[in-house]
């Protein structure tokens, strides 16, 4: 299965066991809309817990000629990704929504593909990382049309914000497999 393909049943999961994960609000967004939206953002928000760590896991991992470069890189992408995660994370309850935001809940909610955690050649944690980079970017930008259709612009807004910075990211890490 690709990694876009898995849909957010489990994130909707992990929401109904919550109560439904909806707060009082004065928001003026209508509640079943906000609820779509935050079930969409808690998915993305396990992909981006799970990118984190997959950085990380590349950063302590990385031996290579490049390695104080990859090393610093792959720190960043964490830095990034955790941003990213914090965002998604607030955007939830700012829109009266439970974010579903524990490593146990990345890992099974996640449509990332899994990091091997036997990788040390620095090629393959650039290729393998790439990868995961770009199937956050393509479940981020699957959001932004989404959220535009259902017409919160505000999620849009903040899934473009990050899908600038994730492209930015890929292209650093990419720039490592050369030609």
């Amino acid at each position: 299965m690709s990694p876009s393909t898995k849909t957010a049943p489990a994130a909707r999961a992990a929401t109904s066991r919550n109560g439904g994960g909806m707060h009082h609000t004065h928001n003026d967004m209508p509640e079943k809309l906000r609820r779509q939206v935050c079930t969409e953002l808690n998915a993305l928000l396990a992909d981006a817990g799970d990118l984190t760590m997959q950085a990380k896991q590349a950063h302590w991992n990385v031996r290579g000629p490049n390695f104080i470069a990859l090393h610093r890189l792959f720190d960043e992408v964490y830095e990034h990704a955790a941003a990213w995660t914090d965002t998604i994370a607030e955007r939830i309850t700012a829109l009266g929504g439970q974010a579903i935001g524990t490593v146990q809940a990345a890992a099974e909610h996640t449509r990332l593909s899994p990091y091997p955690l036997d990788l040390v050649d620095e090629r393959a944690h650039v290729e393998r990382l790439s990868m995961s980079i770009a199937a956050f970017g393509e479940n981020v930008r699957d959001l932004i049309q989404r959220f535009t259709k259902l017409e919160d612009l505000g999620s849009a807004d903040v899934c473009t914000e990050i899908s600038r910075a994730v492209d930015n990211d890929l292209w650093f890490v990419e720039a490592h497999l050369g030609g």
